[in-house]
């Protein structure tokens, strides 16, 4: 017999009230307090509402403001004595006035039968029912929030009251287990459906929670969506959008690629009517170049381009053959600092000792914030308890059969823990998004070091910032461009995807996101990564690196008609399946056709930074002119493709102001 799952509480909150039946003599004017929770049991979401032990009575309670945690002792008092607050500090200042507490006066029982009472007013009021059996959900925010249940078989369950907020927690919680749709004509009714049985099988080995509906993860969290199988779809799908109630069964299949547009927030633009985007016809690029690569380059080598202080010289021939051979894994942990703008190119052995001292300060002062946090304080601050929660969660699998990261009590993995948390405080805006681990891993592997781990992530954080904001207004960026190149390299296949709703190119997501880190075998991932941060031979060369991949695939594809579910599952099954040198080959072989074209689309030199001003071989080797480098320095920010704009910059003794990676 299969072992059950324990149930998981997804959502908890406590201060949440039932206000009794004025209808009910015996209650009336009682209050109920309890917890509402939300439970996975065994796939099944669970609403339950358990009252505290004791009752409230509203003729003497702390009574909350709307959806506030500040809170006031409210007491029905002689009109002689003034309102006083629950906090007796000498305030002159009303917000010291309020408290962070609520408290409830035990309402008195006579007779010795207040305990069998009161047991039976708490089992009264406590109800536990499956989401599933959920038919409607009435929202007020008319002064206290407040929910109303309404089962299928058309009765009401008693109101519950958001006395202390987390009415938008609650119902958050709740779209991740069923879909809620909003009345047309009242907003304040959100009609149930589930997500689809067939669909969280499909599912059952792809993401992490099969009870949730594919969509409704896009829309609430993307990143642990995508990251955890996206693309692994099968022909049960288009019922993910079907719900129990007539007008899902109707949706038409075709609807699919529509709805998963809107998970993306504008990915549903028309690209050729969309301002900064001209019709790309057929061009021809004419041959593509036969490129050769190198043996990855040794420490030895590295070494031939530092002086005696400790500076690196020849730069640009450096990163040529880096971008070339790669490098041999003994020189990683230097070199990377160098790459990810850690060490400054120009710097002697002497700077970089005093930078690396100060950095040192600088991660540990940041990571004694989190570390000096108390178990009080932390109960008080819902978003850093969100980020440790996330953090440990995608710790305890990120790379796990890594010998640097397998077993149990791993120090790789404590050090994991401790530099994302510590890039919390480094950027507490943007905090903790899942993916940020894969980023993380495969640089803490080769520095070997706590610091210089934190310093190198950061560095590649800043590359891929926007990736993870909330908007993802990078990943929208990409997937145009990436689009917008791929019409231009192969505009029948462009056509053939878009004939099957998969012109956005949503099943490149993930390889955009992280960076191709699910995809490749991890001496791969090293070896991808270290030749873009080269920044050469083009700008935003990763897009290449997708072509090539789509290029190699397209024939199958298309041979087989594979249609918008089966394209996604083909090129979700090609993980670990790659091979890195053919895909560089491509890649590169690409950009130079590309740039051997005299008749290239504005828009795709914007987006691979390629203008008038660079002939093909001073592009490839990163060595722009005096005048184009000129301009560049006076100009702080590049066009590229749909209005978007990223800063560029320029380290001193560089050429790189037309290579951003």
């Amino acid at each position: 017999m299969a072992a059950t799952t324990p149930p998981q509480v997804l959502y908890e909150h406590e201060g949440v009230f039932i206000h009794s039946s004025s209808e009910d003599s015996e209650d009336q004017g009682l209050l109920v307090s309890g917890f509402l929770r939300i439970i996975d049991k065994d796939g099944e979401a669970i609403v339950d509402y358990k009252p505290l032990e004791d009752a409230v009575d509203p003729t003497n309670m702390l009574c909350a403001g709307k959806d506030s945690s500040s809170v006031v002792e409210w007491t029905q008092c002689p009109p002689e004595k003034p309102h006083r607050t629950v906090d007796q500090q000498q305030s002159c200042e009303t917000e010291w006035d309020m408290v962070n507490t609520i408290s409830f006066r035990r309402k008195p029982y006579t007779n010795g039968e207040g305990g069998s009472n009161h047991m039976h007013e708490r089992n009264k009021w406590a109800f536990s029912i499956s989401a599933v059996d959920l038919k409607s959900i009435t929202v007020s925010a008319e002064g206290w929030t407040h929910v109303t249940f309404h089962l299928k078989d058309d009765t009401a369950l008693p109101t519950i009251h958001f006395h202390q907020g987390g009415s938008e927690g609650f119902m958050e919680c709740l779209r991740k287990c069923v879909h809620l749709s909003k009345c047309p004509s009242d907003e304040s009714l959100f009609f149930v459906s589930a997500f689809n049985k067939a669909l969280s099988q499909s599912f059952e080995n792809l993401l992490d929670d099969t009870n949730y509906g594919l969509v409704q993860k896009l829309k609430k969290d993307p990143y642990t969506t995508t990251l955890g199988g996206f693309s692994k779809v099968t022909n049960y799908i288009y019922d993910a959008f079907r719900g129990s109630d007539l007008e899902y069964r109707q949706r038409p299949p075709e609807e699919m690629a529509d709805l998963l547009g809107e998970v993306i927030p504008g990915l549903e633009i028309n690209q050729q009517e969309e301002p900064g985007f001209e019709v790309i016809t057929r061009v021809d690029l004419g041959p593509r170049p036969v490129v050769r690569r190198r043996e990855p380059l040794t420490v030895e080598g590295w070494l031939k381009y530092q002086d005696p202080e400790g500076r690196m010289r020849n730069v640009p021939d450096l990163k040529k053959n880096i971008f070339k051979g790669g490098l041999c894994h003994a020189a990683r942990k230097e070199a990377w600092k160098f790459l990810l703008g850690f060490f400054p190119w120009e710097s002697t052995y002497e700077e970089r000792k005093v930078l690396q001292k100060r950095k040192t300060d600088e991660y540990f002062r940041m990571k004694l914030q989190w570390r000096s946090v108390s178990e009080e304080q932390e109960r008080r601050n819902s978003k850093l308890r969100d980020y440790k929660s996330l953090i440990e969660k995608d710790v305890n699998r990120t790379d796990r059969n890594n010998k640097y990261y397998e077993g149990l009590d791993n120090p790789g993995l404590i050090l994991l823990h401790d530099i994302l948390m510590t890039y919390c405080m480094y950027d507490f805006d943007l905090g903790y998004v899942q993916g940020m681990s894969d980023l993380l891993s495969p640089i803490l592997f080769v520095m070997e070091s706590e610091v210089d781990a934190f310093w190198c992530f950061v560095s590649f954080m800043d590359q891929l910032h926007d990736n993870f904001e909330e908007q993802m207004q990078g990943m929208k960026t990409q997937l145009i461009q990436l689009s917008t190149l791929l019409r231009l390299l192969d505009l029948a296949f462009w056509n053939y995807l878009e004939s099957q709703d998969s012109g956005y190119l949503y099943f490149c997501f993930r390889w955009l996101l992280i960076r191709f880190k699910r995809e490749l075998h991890f001496p791969d991932v090293l070896r991808l990564w270290e030749v873009m941060w080269t920044g050469l031979p083009c700008q935003n060369f990763h897009l290449l690196v997708c072509c090539a991949i789509l290029d190699s695939e397209k024939q199958k594809i298309m041979d087989r008609h594979y249609g918008f579910n089966e394209i996604l599952k083909h090129i979700n099954e090609l993980s670990m399946k790659l091979d890195i040198e053919e895909i560089l080959h491509k890649s590169e072989s690409i950009c130079l056709q590309i740039k051997n074209c005299k008749d290239i689309p504005p828009s795709v030199g914007e987006i691979l930074g390629l203008t008038a001003a660079y002939d093909t071989q001073t592009a490839e080797c990163g060595k722009p002119d005096s005048s184009h480098l000129t301009r560049a320095l006076h100009r702080p920010e590049q066009a590229v493709s749909n209005g978007h704009r990223h800063l560029t910059e320029t380290p001193r003794g560089v050429c790189t102001a037309a290579f951003i990676s």
